[in-house]
């Protein structure tokens, strides 16, 4: 029999430019909307104070020269002007709060998949408001990489609300080119994309090898955060007898008997073992993890990865 892992179709779209947004579906403008919704709720009463937190600014910047003070450090002095006024004076700097976050998001076709009745690329879009809207908030600009085995889209960083529903939009909407992933070219593309350190932010379901020098490099020149989107079927398959199946990013197909606990046993484990290796390689590069999966609220892991991001900071100073 036909099993529930085929590849769903994606939602037929007319072509369009993103810059003419009435060219998309109304269902789809129904499912940003609800999507807006819903995340600037979890926005403005939960993360945004979190977000802000745990995303400092990325360094210094001079403000103005004032006159020297009583505990004022001395490696501050400003030795022109004092040299020119006759009196000490010191430079004064404020942290550079404003920051830029890359979204970079998976629209490979693994990321039509679902079972529980939100797909991973609808939950990654989800994920992807959240963060888009909590880092708006905080005056920051916000940009977009869309990557299966290839750059789908890139949309430069910006800031604002209607630009935070163009990216929302452009995830929903966008029909990839590429069937598979290419973590590497991505992250290669995004290191030469942006010009001062920055947040990025990997949203995939990682179904991807080999990308582990692109991820060091990356890694040294950016904050780099990987959220993991998986269905809880890719760990267990079920009990449905003799089920033909179909590789999203091949389209190669076979038929397994599900009814066998050593085909079930068998899919566990390879999958485990991907996951524990995918694991290692984050922990080995310094990347934070952050799991989310289709089959449950993304609120309660998104904050407590920000909580645990938080103790990590204080600890490391």
């Amino acid at each position: 029999m036909i099993g529930i892992f085929r590849r769903r179709p994606r939602k037929e779209v007319p072509k369009r430019t993103p810059e003419k947004p009435m060219g998309v579906p109304p269902e789809i403008l129904r499912q940003v909307k609800l999507i807006e919704l819903r995340t600037r709720g979890l926005v403005n009463s939960v993360f945004t104070g979190e977000y802000r937190s745990v995303f400092k600014g990325q360094g210094m910047e001079f403000s103005e020269v004032r006159e020297y003070q009583a505990g004022d450090d001395v490696r501050t002095i400003d030795w022109n002007v004092t040299s020119r006024t006759g009196s000490l004076h010191v430079k004064k700097f404020v942290e550079e709060r404003e920051l830029t976050v890359l979204l970079a998001v998976d629209v490979s076709r693994s990321g039509d998949f679902g079972s529980a009745g939100r797909n991973v690329l609808e939950t990654a879009a989800e994920v992807a408001a959240v963060l888009a809207f909590a880092a708006v908030r905080n005056n920051d600009r916000v940009g977009l990489l869309l990557f299966s085995d290839e750059i789908e889209v890139h949309v430069p960083p910006a800031k604002g609300g209607e630009h935070v529903l163009r990216v929302v939009r452009e995830v929903l909407c966008h029909e990839p080119r590429g069937r598979g992933t290419d973590i590497g070219k991505m992250l290669r593309a995004a290191t030469s994309s942006l010009k001062k350190r920055s947040i990025v932010f990997v949203i995939s379901d990682f179904l991807d090898d080999d990308y582990e020098f692109a991820l060091r490099v990356a890694s040294r020149k950016h904050d780099v955060v990987a959220i993991s989107v998986s269905d809880p079927r890719e760990a267990e398959l079920p009990d449905l007898g003799l089920v033909e199946v179909e590789d999203a990013e091949t389209g190669a197909r076979r038929l397994i008997d599900t009814s066998s606990r050593r085909v079930r046993e068998a899919h566990g484990q390879r999958h485990a073992r991907r996951v524990a290796e995918r694991t290692a390689l984050l922990r080995k590069m310094g990347v934070d993890l952050l799991e989310v999966r289709t089959d449950q609220p993304y609120d309660v892991p998104i904050m407590k990865f920000f909580q645990l991001r938080e103790r990590k900071l204080r600890r490391h100073g």
